[in-house]
């Protein structure tokens, strides 16, 4: 501020100064030229007389002291009409007698030889009528010395009063800044940093856009430390935003969050399908944008996709686009049903199914994986895009997307277990599959004993090198980072928003299923595959109705299993055994009023799917083997009036986290017979405590910190690949 006032000020002083000097310059030629005119027509009578006299010596006298008594007067000169001279005193050699000119007096500047003169010549007449001219030179010296002191003045003038404008300005804005720094202070001290009443009217502008820049970095401040300890939306948009610089983000799964089908009289009906990785992955890609590219499976896709094949979703409120991608009936039956859910699917879980391997479904989930790696190259918006690929579908994908881009940065996660090495062994594809998966930045699993298992495999079958202490495999140049990534739910679920109380779901649900308000009810929800343990839930409900004859038609399992790859033998086999054994099971027990089982064979909408966790009084996971099964962390969180009992099979991952749930062998029935028993034994203050614990590992782990760490790791890999870029160089 200083410094802009005192150019201001030099810039005033230097436009002014020549005007000021020609101001006074002009006021001393007026003041000169007055006091000549009045000093002739003083002296008019009396030069007169002496002219008609012709009394040279006396004329040169009186203007000689004429000439003294006048200051800046240096010459004085007397001039007949025809131009002769009659007389002078002093007067210099530029000063000459000229013609007369009637009726004209003229006042002039001449530059004499030490400065201006102004020159006066002014007509008078003698006492006998006989006219001559008075020509009078002064010096203006006087007024040049005068001017370049008033320049001064003014110059100085003018600086002093900027100094103390400066000074008063500095002394207001001192007490201005003080004042909003006061009640800054005050508002900080107190909380309140939206408005204040007690501000000055003209300080609330600037005030309101200091309180905004604190909330902002208030708020940025709270995301850094919310993706650190207490992951939400927001905060994985922080990550998005400031740690990959908002690139994008490209999605890739065989299952898509949102298909579309035909319904009752040619409408279409968005579906959602049962899938626990859907489940985790959408609410990610609704925080962080992008695109999710997946297999278009549902009767009326293409009726509603763009000339692109996208299609905005979800529906209600659009956050992201899905890209989908089109697969012949043969590529289906291969790709999907043979390789994948024929041959990978039993590989990776214990549940004693033989995997089928066929050369003709390894072709086709070949063919099918370079399918996909086009369209992510065709997606991508950059050379430098995050490419996060999901689950075995898709194993050769990150080898194929690096040969199309190369400087993308790939994460390759595996939702289901990962087997020894003596498992994997067993498929005739395993060096291909692993030379691909390795090209991957990233390999993440559910668990740490998954990952150990993952560089065991490798350590088996590939050359290459492996750092163990770092969980990291070097193969041609390439590290690829493995790592455990607990996969979770969002907190809290969208699907509570605006649903019934505990007590209106459990009505509700009794209602739909015909089942007495007394009875306590058991709930099992799963896709009807073969590595749930289905079966053998329901065996074990048989036990435990066998050894307490006084619960049957005091306790209900309604168990909801949708039909999945019903193609496949497998699969035909367990649901046809799990229709016998409910059935069978009813017949045993089952009276006019009750049934111990209520067996649910349809897709539930998750809005249902949660009023059912809620009305239920446990919840059984009873999983042969699976990764994670997010199920049991859906029922937690289902549960915020703390209450319900999970019975919890110990070959998930979720039960390295919820250890709070009951633990079970689900191939020991006599043991899941004795949970549902502690589980309808179990006091309030008990099931309280437990779920308690349990919701706060599900929010604390939540799909955010998932999906976030990952990203982060992702980051950082991004890092330090761009100090390694040629052409990098470090700055100090």
């Amino acid at each position: 501020m200083v410094l802009a006032l005192a150019a201001a000020t030099a810039i005033v002083a230097f436009l002014v100064t020549p005007y000021i000097s020609e101001v006074l310059s002009a006021w001393y030629r007026v003041q000169t030229e007055r006091h000549t005119k009045t000093l002739v027509r003083s002296l008019e009578d009396e030069l007169g007389v002496l002219v008609d006299k012709n009394d040279a010596p006396r004329l040169r006298a009186r203007l000689a002291e004429i000439a003294r008594g006048e200051s800046h007067l240096i010459a004085i000169k007397l001039c007949r009409p025809d131009g002769t001279e009659i007389a002078e005193s002093g007067a210099p050699q530029a000063i000459a007698c000229q013609p007369e000119r009637p009726g004209v007096d003229s006042n002039r500047i001449i530059q004499g030889p030490s400065g201006r003169l102004q020159v006066s010549d002014l007509g008078a007449r003698s006492a006998s009528e006989r006219p001559f001219r008075v020509m009078l030179a002064h010096d203006l010296g006087f007024a040049d010395w005068n001017q370049s002191g008033w320049r001064r003045f003014v110059v100085a003038f003018v600086f002093v009063s900027a100094l103390l404008v400066v000074l008063v300005v500095a002394l207001l804005v001192w007490w201005v800044l003080r004042r909003w720094a006061m009640l800054l202070l005050s508002d900080i001290r107190s909380g309140r940093l939206i408005g204040d009443a007690r501000s000055p009217d003209f300080a609330l502008p600037i005030l309101s856009q200091i309180r905004k820049l604190l909330l902002e970095a208030e708020e940025t401040q709270r995301l850094e430390i919310d993706y650190r300890e207490n992951w939400t939306p927001q905060a994985l948009k922080q990550v998005v935003e400031h740690q990959l610089q908002s690139c994008q983000v490209i999605t890739v799964s065989n299952r898509e969050p949102y298909s579309h089908v035909f319904g009752e009289g040619g409408r279409i009906d968005v579906k959602v399908p049962a899938s626990g990785m859907v489940t985790a992955l959408e609410p990610v890609m609704r925080a962080c944008s992008g695109v999710w590219i997946a297999h278009g499976s549902g009767s009326a896709d293409r009726q509603v996709v763009d000339a692109h094949d996208r299609i905005p979703v979800p529906p209600d409120d659009p956050a992201y686009d899905l890209r989908r991608v089109w697969l012949t009936e043969e590529e289906e039956q291969r790709y999907y049903l043979g390789f994948s859910n024929e041959g990978l699917w039993p590989l990776c879980h214990l549940a004693y199914v033989r995997p089928a391997f066929r050369e003709s479904d390894w072709q086709s989930y070949q063919a099918v994986n370079r399918k996909f790696a086009a369209v992510i190259t065709k997606e991508a918006k950059s050379d430098q895009p995050v490419v996060l690929i999901q689950d075995f579908h898709f194993s050769l994908l990150p080898g194929m997307v690096r040969e199309r881009i190369p400087r993308a940065t790939i994460g390759l996660f595996w939702h289901v277990p990962w087997p020894n090495a003596e498992t994997f062994g067993v498929c005739p594809w395993k060096r291909e599959i692993l030379a691909h998966m390795l090209r991957a930045d990233i390999l993440g699993f559910h668990t740490l004993q998954h990952c150990l298992n993952m560089l065991d495999t490798v350590d088996r079958f590939v050359e290459c090198h492996i750092d163990r202490e770092h969980l990291t495999v070097t193969l041609q140049g390439h590290t690829c980072h493995i790592a455990p990534y607990p996969i979770s739910i969002e907190w809290p679920p969208r699907w509570l928003k605006g649903m019934a109380d505990v007590h209106a779901c459990r009505e509700a649900v009794c209602r739909q299923h015909g089942i007495d308000p007394a009875i306590r009810i058991g709930v099992g929800v799963e896709r009807w595959d073969f590595t749930k343990g289905i079966v053998e839930r329901c065996q074990a409900l048989e036990l435990y109705l066998e050894r307490n004859p006084g619960e049957r038609g005091r306790i209900c399992l309604i168990q909801v299993a949708e039909p999945s790859r019903s193609q496949l033998p497998a699969y035909q086999a367990v649901q046809e055994q799990t229709v016998q054994e409910v059935d069978r099971i009813n017949e045993r027990f089952s009276t006019d009023t009750w049934r111990p089982i209520v067996l649910v064979k349809s897709h539930q909408d998750p809005h249902l799917v949660f009023q059912l966790y809620r009305a239920a009084d446990f919840c059984m996971v009873t999983s042969l083997h699976d990764g994670m099964n997010l199920v049991a962390k859906e029922f937690v969180s289902a549960r915020d009036d703390e209450d319900g009992v999970l019975i919890l099979s110990s070959f998930t991952g979720a039960a390295r986290e919820l250890v709070e749930a009951l633990p079970v062998n689900p191939f020991d029935a006599a043991e899941t017979a004795s949970a549902i028993a502690t589980a309808m034994k179990m006091s309030r203050e008990e099931r309280r405590q437990r779920m308690r614990l349990m919701r706060q590992t599900v929010k604390d782990n939540n799909v955010y910190r998932w999906a976030g760490r990952m990203l982060v790791d992702i980051a950082r890999i991004r890092q330090r690949q761009a100090l390694r870029a040629p052409g990098f160089t470090s700055r100090p």
